[in-house]
C-alpha cells in the first residue's frame, strides 16, 4: 500500500497539462477568392479549378488585345507605304507612326504594370502572413534551426524583391519603353543600344536574385536540416534511455507529435501555395494575353512592314514579358520557400 501511494504522488506532481495547438494558415485576401475552390481537398484538382476559374474571366482582355493588334497592323501598314515617297515624308511618317504606335501601347503598359505592382505587394504581403505560420509549424516538427534559416533568408530575399521592383525595375520599363519609341521614330543607334541595356539590366538583376535566393535556401535546407534531424534524433535517443520503464513510450509519442506537425504544416502550406497562385494567375494571363497578341502582331507585321515598327512592337511585348518575369519571381520566390518549409527536418 505505501508503494502505491507513493507512486500515486509521484504521479500526480509529474503530470502536467497538455495543450494542443491549431497551426492554421492566413485567409486567401479578396483578389484572390474568386478563384479558391470551396474546400481543400486535391491539389491537382483545387489547382485545375483555380486555372480554369480565371480562364473564364478573359474575355475583356483578349477583345482588347484584339482591338489593339488591329490598329497595330493598319499603322504598320501606312508607315510601310510612305516607303515608296522621298526621304522626306518617310522620316516624318516613322516619327508619327511611331507616336502613334506608343501613344496606343503606353495605356495597357501603364495599366498592366500597375496590375503587376499591385500583385506583387499581394504576394509579398501574404507571404509575411504564411511565413511566421509555417516557422512556427516546422519549429514544432524540431526543425528549429532550419526554420529560423529559412524565414530569415526568405524575408530578406522577399524584401529585396519588392524594393527592387518598386525602385528600379518598374522605373526602368518606362525607360525602356521611351527609348524604344524614339529609336522607332528617329533610328538612332545609340537610343538602340541604350534600349537593349536596359532590357539585359533589368532581365539580369530578377535573374540573379532568383539564382541566389535559390542556392541560399538549398544549402541552408541541407546544412540546418541535417543539424536538426540530429539533434531530433538525440533527443528521443535520451529521452528513451534517461527515462525508466517509460522512456520508450515517451520517445514513440514525440514522433506522433512531430508527424502531427509536419501534417498541419504540409496542410497549411498546400492552402498557401494554392492561393499565392490565385493570387498570381489572373494577374499573369491579362499580361500574357497582351504579351502573345503583341507576338503574333508582330509576326503579321514582318511579312510586309517596315523594320522600326516591327521592331518596336518587339520593343512592347519585351516589356510585358519584363512584367510577366517581374511578377512570376515573386511568386516562384514565395512558392519556393513554402515548399522548402514543407519539406521539414532532414
Amino acid at each position: 500500500m505505501r508503494r502505491i501511494l507513493i507512486c500515486l504522488a509521484l504521479t500526480l506532481m509529474l503530470s502536467q497539462p497538455v495543450f494542443g495547438v491549431s497551426i492554421e494558415p492566413p485567409i486567401a485576401p479578396h483578389s484572390a477568392q474568386e478563384y479558391m475552390p470551396d474546400e481543400i481537398d486535391s491539389f491537382g484538382d483545387d489547382l485545375w479549378y483555380i486555372i480554369t476559374s480565371a480562364f473564364s474571366v478573359l474575355t475583356p482582355s483578349v477583345n482588347e488585345a484584339a482591338r489593339i493588334c488591329v490598329a497595330l497592323v493598319g499603322i504598320t501598314l501606312l508607315v510601310s507605304l510612305s516607303d515608296h515617297f522621298g526621304d522626306s515624308v518617310k522620316r516624318v511618317s516613322d516619327i508619327i507612326g511611331a507616336l502613334s504606335m506608343g501613344m496606343l501601347l503606353l495605356k495597357p503598359v501603364n495599366t498592366l504594370l500597375n496590375l503587376g505592382i499591385e500583385t506583387v505587394k499581394q504576394i509579398a504581403d501574404y507571404g509575411k502572413l504564411l511565413l511566421p505560420v509555417m516557422t512556427a509549424a516546422m519549429a514544432a516538427q524540431g526543425s528549429i534551426t532550419a526554420s529560423g534559416a529559412l524565414y530569415v533568408g526568405t524575408a530578406f530575399f522577399s524584401a529585396l524583391l519588392s524594393s527592387l521592383v518598386t525602385t528600379i525595375i518598374v522605373p526602368m520599363i518606362y525607360v525602356f519603353v521611351c527609348l524604344s519609341i524614339a529609336n522607332c521614330a528617329l533610328g538612332d543607334k545609340m537610343l538602340q543600344s541604350l534600349r537593349d541595356f536596359s532590357k539585359w539590366s533589368m532581365t539580369w538583376a530578377l535573374k540573379m536574385i532568383l539564382y541566389i535566393f535559390t542556392g541560399y535556401m538549398g544549402i541552408t535546407g541541407v546544412v540546418s536540416g541535417t543539424a536538426d534531424a540530429a539533434a531530433v534524433k538525440a533527443t528521443k535517443l535520451a529521452i528513451s534511455g534517461s527515462v525508466p520503464v517509460v522512456g520508450s513510450i515517451l520517445s514513440d509519442a514525440s514522433e506522433a507529435i512531430l508527424v502531427s506537425a509536419g501534417v498541419m504544416k504540409s496542410a497549411a502550406g498546400v492552402y498557401g501555395i494554392l492561393t499565392v497562385i490565385a493570387i498570381f494567375i489572373g494577374p499573369f494571363l491579362r499580361i500574357g494575353v497582351q504579351y502573345l497578341v503583341l507576338k503574333f502582331t508582330s509576326a503579321i507585321c514582318g511579312a510586309f512592314g517596315s523594320k522600326r515598327p516591327v521592331e518596336l512592337i518587339n520593343s512592347f511585348s519585351g516589356a510585358m514579358g519584363l512584367i510577366l518575369g517581374m511578377t512570376g519571381t515573386v511568386c516562384l520566390l514565395q512558392l519556393i520557400s513554402t515548399v522548402c518549409f514543407m519539406k521539414g527536418v532532414g
